[in-house]
């Protein structure tokens, strides 16, 4: 089993996640009841749909990860799966963007030219990864 199929069926399990085919049309998405918040794309490459604020507020944090790519506008973060640390990491934040999609104002939507859950919306094609090993070499 991937990191990305453990970190879906434990993610799967939450009472408030349904799932779905992602609407960027490129693998398995799980959803509130509000807005998409998980794309699995690969079996390492996650994208995560948090809020403005969210961003803002933990930009720091989650620019000095090695596995959170970020992409400046999107209000999604690619989480790259290389450990079971990793794992651990996208279901902490998911559980921040599941409290941040429940409690955010009307005015803080937009994802992406095509709106906060749209097919342009995800950071899906936008982010290149690198291997860990090769990045910290570079």
């Amino acid at each position: 089993m991937t990191l990305a199929q453990r970190a879906f069926e434990r993610l799967h399990a939450w009472p408030d996640l349904s799932a779905g085919p992602a609407s960027c049309r490129t693998g398995r998405a799980l959803r509130s009841v509000r807005d998409e918040i998980v794309h699995f794309h690969s079996d390492r490459d996650v994208d995560l749909h948090l809020t403005h604020r969210a961003i803002q507020r933990f930009q720091y944090d989650l620019g000095g990860s090695t596995a959170i790519r970020l992409v400046p506008g999107s209000r999604w973060v690619t989480v790259h799966l290389d450990c079971d640390a990793d794992v651990d990491l996208l279901l902490s934040l998911t559980s921040i963007a599941l409290k941040a999609h429940q409690s955010r104002p009307p005015t803080d939507l937009g994802a992406g030219p095509s709106g906060p859950s749209g097919p342009a919306g995800c950071n899906y094609r936008r982010v290149t990864v690198l291997p860990r090993a090769v990045a910290e070499e570079a």
